[in-house]
């Protein structure tokens, strides 16, 4: 007869370490935890890069406001206005700027101009379809284009 304090001595190997169910629900879990937060993080990405679209606007929109006062024009060449090229990259290299005429004609460059931003092809902003481009005119006038082009600017 066995006494009821008796202990059996332990098996090699069990009640030690986890079984392969165990290890595939936790990868199950983090899996679903990742397809789930990563769409909210590349979004939340893009609309911080967005800012490098702006900032290039407004930086060219000021060049844009000297030139006016310094010769009495604007200009659509952007290495006029001090940029590297033309058209100018961002800051951070998410955006290309480009100037044109406000109303496709060659001689409203004396009245106003238009600076539009658009993602370049290399950076992760061309997959951002709410903001696709920036526009900014002489006017202050800011639009985009886009699936949520209410909330780019």
């Amino acid at each position: 007869m066995i006494p009821a304090n008796y202990a059996s001595p332990a098996r090699p190997g069990s009640g030690a370490g986890f079984t392969l169910i165990e290890v595939m629900i936790v990868v199950v879990v983090i899996g679903i935890l990742i397809a789930i937060a990563l769409p909210g993080y590349e979004s939340s990405m893009q609309k911080g890069r967005r800012a490098d679209a702006k900032s290039a606007l407004l930086s060219a929109a000021s060049r844009q406001e000297q030139y006016m006062l310094d010769r009495g024009t604007y200009v659509d060449d952007m290495q006029e206005l001090g940029f590297a090229a033309d058209p100018m990259v961002s800051e951070e290299g998410h955006y290309e700027v480009d100037a044109t005429d406000c109303n496709g004609l060659s001689d409203d460059l004396n009245r106003c101009y238009e600076l539009t931003a658009t993602p370049r092809d290399s950076s992760p902003q061309a997959d951002d379809s709410r903001c696709t481009s920036f526009v900014l005119n002489s006017n202050g006038l800011k639009t985009a284009t886009g699936s949520d082009t209410d909330s780019c600017w």
